[in-house]
């Protein structure tokens, strides 16, 4: 069953492989004019220099940078794996043509005046789709900055770029040509160094997801920077940065996430549901390292790129100056990290090193006069140590040079190594003026990351470390659901059939839920006073009755909802008042009845539901429920399906999961089966695609062992 996934990632990478490792390359519209585009591009080339040849088209020249020029494509002598385009927007798809009867199998179109530009550019971008998807031509763009790939066998520059980054192990592929080239700017300031680079633009044909088939498969690449600003095919995204994230970090910058949900919602799932929420799941679910900013970015993927990954979260701080190591430990504790005290085997050790002022707890102040060689030692000793699993360390400059520092650093790290710390990632904090992140590591010295301020030393250990924590997490399980939701799907449909969109009633949904295998609690609906007697009378306790409505959503804001009621004549009188209420607030279609129900006993209010996102599918979402489920808004979502692994975070990411195990005497809650109900929930929508929106809250969390109860659902067909 393997080999079908595997073949086809297969077939995507090497499809890739003229674009990215091409042996020859032709510049269309190559150009004298120094600043057009076209010359940039072949010079480019020329001046990294690519390893293979390199043709010009221009019918206007003869020769070029000592090229020798076309008048097209179809002219050139020799076979060409990659094309370079730089011509005008109408003239594009002419050019493509060229290239797939001279057989180019993939191109680069640089060129703008495409989707971007209005509807004359997308009836372009429309030619060059359907031209790809005749004749199988890969190509990367349009309106894009390049591509380029630093392995010394290839050295191609194929972008109009002024900066190329140095040779490293980090692919990068960005959608914004400006957003490029400051990351490739930012690269090269960092001493970052780059496996491959590419700008996708339009994406008219090449996405992301394919760059990350095969930089997965590129030995030369170790870690994964994307800049994203939309999402073509989501769930295939999530499949393969799944995948890949299991052996190479993908780490995120997604742009527009400020942006607010346009769409009206009605439910409470729906409403919490903001434009972030699914970009947010699709990145946990993943394992995908979300960042904020540009330089967060490269900070992250500085320490995933040059350290190894962390075991676990405890992270020991070196400092020479102790407001510097507060500020550290705060930093750390804000980024999800743990700052443990130091063993009295560390503290007794250290003792013999460092003077009697020194701070030897957890930050270990070495004070202001600490020399390189006690950087040294106590460096050797605390990565080490057992203590930790991850080290910062800082100088503020107060005597000692700063070279001289990180050398001892170095040195340190390096004793720290051959004691047996080799799993324990190491990153700097250097307050200095000058930006040691320039200076590199001399002959045999490892490498570590180096920043100016202690928070974005924390904040980028922290996202590495959970990284790891998820990598270390065995693969979710994927619930085959069979025939189970069959009646549900029936009965939606017949609904559909019969009166369109909308929500179910009461009776329906009460209906779709038992048939699916959810607990609900006794009792039925009722349309008259009668019924509701004696529904209570079967019940025999004390009864809930609520409005049931398909026009009212929110019973509590009409009055209508009673509870604890006994004896016939509350029974009645509460079906009266709320019959009136739901007349009074929308008119007589608004009252279906009312549902009774037996009272639940002492428990913690739960909301899950589930709506759909247009380019996402179905979300789905777990918290505290009840009345207050808004207010709080304590909730997670994730995308469907789920896997258990998926489920059982769900229920443990909320910041009231204290109440679910038992709180000051409280019983602990059926946290598992609230994980069966979420599964549960998640094959239901994803066997039923036409519920449009869901909600049970609340839903009862009762006690170890006595499952949960969904006291209230409602469920929209579309």
């Amino acid at each position: 069953m393997n080999d079908g996934p595997k073949s086809i990632r297969g077939a995507t990478a090497c499809s890739l492989r003229p674009l990215l490792m091409p042996r020859s390359v032709v510049v269309v519209g190559a150009s004298r004019k120094p600043g057009a585009i076209g010359h940039r591009v072949l010079n480019n080339l020329l001046g990294y220099p690519f390893q293979g040849p390199v043709f010009a088209v221009n019918p206007r020249a003869e020769c070029i940078e000592g090229t020798t020029c076309y008048t097209s494509v179809r002219e050139l002598p020799d076979a060409v794996d990659l094309a370079i385009i730089a011509t005008p927007a109408a003239t594009v798809p002419g050019v493509l043509e060229d290239c797939v009867a001279r057989g180019v199998p993939a191109a680069v179109v640089i060129s703008a005046g495409f989707s971007e530009a209005g509807p004359d550019g997308v009836a372009l971008q429309q030619q060059i789709k359907a031209l790809i998807t005749r004749s199988g031509i890969r190509v990367v763009g349009p309106n894009c900055l390049g591509i380029i790939n630093t392995d010394p066998a290839v050295r191609l520059n194929a972008s109009f770029s002024q900066v190329l980054p140095p040779v490293g192990n980090i692919a990068l592929s960005s959608q914004s040509g400006g957003v490029a080239v400051a990351a490739l700017t930012a690269a090269r300031r960092f001493g970052l160094g780059l496996s491959g680079f590419a700008s996708v633009g339009n994406k008219v044909d090449v996405s992301g997801n394919d760059l990350l088939e095969f930089w997965e498969q590129d030995p030369r690449t170790a870690v994964i920077l994307l800049y994203l600003e939309s999402f073509g095919n989501p769930r295939r995204f999530s499949k393969i940065a799944r995948r890949v994230g299991r052996t190479k970090p993908v780490i995120a910058l997604k742009g527009g996430r400020s942006q607010a949900g346009s769409r009206a919602a009605q439910s409470h799932t729906a409403a919490l549901a903001a434009r972030g929420v699914a970009v947010d799941a699709l990145f946990r679910q993943s394992g995908v390292v979300r960042v904020e900013t540009l330089e967060e970015l490269f900070d992250a993927a500085a320490v995933l790129s040059l350290q190894p990954l962390a075991p676990g979260p405890r992270v020991g701080i070196v400092t020479n100056a102790g407001g510097p190591g507060i500020l550290a430990a705060d930093a750390c504790e804000a980024a999800g990290l743990v700052v443990p005290p130091t063993s009295h085997a560390l503290r007794t050790a250290l003792t013999g090193i460092l003077p009697a002022a020194a701070g030897f707890n957890n930050p270990i102040d070495m004070i202001a006069s600490a020399t390189p060689e006690q950087y040294e030692k106590v460096i050797a000793l605390t990565l080490a140590s057992s203590d930790f699993d991850a080290l910062i360390v800082e100088y503020i400059a107060v005597g000692q040079k700063p070279a001289d520092i990180r050398a001892a650093i170095a040195r340190g790290v390096g004793s720290g190594r051959r004691a047996g710390a080799k799993d324990r990632p190491v990153v700097a904090c250097f307050m200095v003026e000058e930006s040691m992140a320039e200076v590199p590591a001399a002959p045999g010295e490892e490498s570590f990351p180096m920043f100016e301020f202690p928070e974005a030393a924390a904040r980028a250990l922290g996202r590495a470390v959970q990284y790891a924590d998820w990598r270390r997490q065995p693969a979710g399980v994927y619930v085959d659901s069979g025939n189970r939701f069959n009646a549900a799907r029936t009965l939606c449909e017949a609904a559909l059939r019969d009166r369109g969109p909308g929500w179910l009633s009461a009776t329906e949904t009460r209906q779709l839920l038992a048939s699916a295998g959810f607990q609900l609690p006794g009792g039925g609906t009722a349309t008259s006073a009668d019924e509701a007697v004696a529904l209570a009378r079967q019940i025999g306790g004390p009864v809930a009755i609520k409005l049931a409505s398909r026009v009212i959503l929110h019973k509590s804001d009409v009055g209508g909802v009673r509870l604890g009621l006994l004896g016939d004549a509350a029974i009645r009188s509460a079906f009266d008042e709320i019959r009136e209420a739901a007349i009074r607030v929308a008119g007589a279609d608004a009252f279906d009845g009312v549902v009774v129900q037996p009272m639940v006993g002492s428990s913690v209010e739960i909301v899950a539901g589930m709506t759909h996102d247009p380019s996402f599918g179905p979300l789905i979402m777990f918290g505290l429920g009840g009345i207050h489920v808004e207010v709080l808004a304590d909730v997670c979502f994730r995308i469907a399906p789920l896997s258990d692994h998926d489920a059982a975070e769900m229920v443990r990411s909320i910041r009231g999961y204290r109440l679910l195990e038992g709180y000051r005497g409280h019983p602990r809650c059926d946290v598992a089966a609230l994980e069966r109900m979420l599964l549960d929930l998640s094959g239901l929508v994803e066997a039923v695609p036409v519920i449009a929106e869901l909600d049970f809250n609340p839903v009862m969390a009762l006690a170890e062992g006595s499952g949960t109860v969904i006291v209230d659902a409602r469920i929209r067909l579309a």
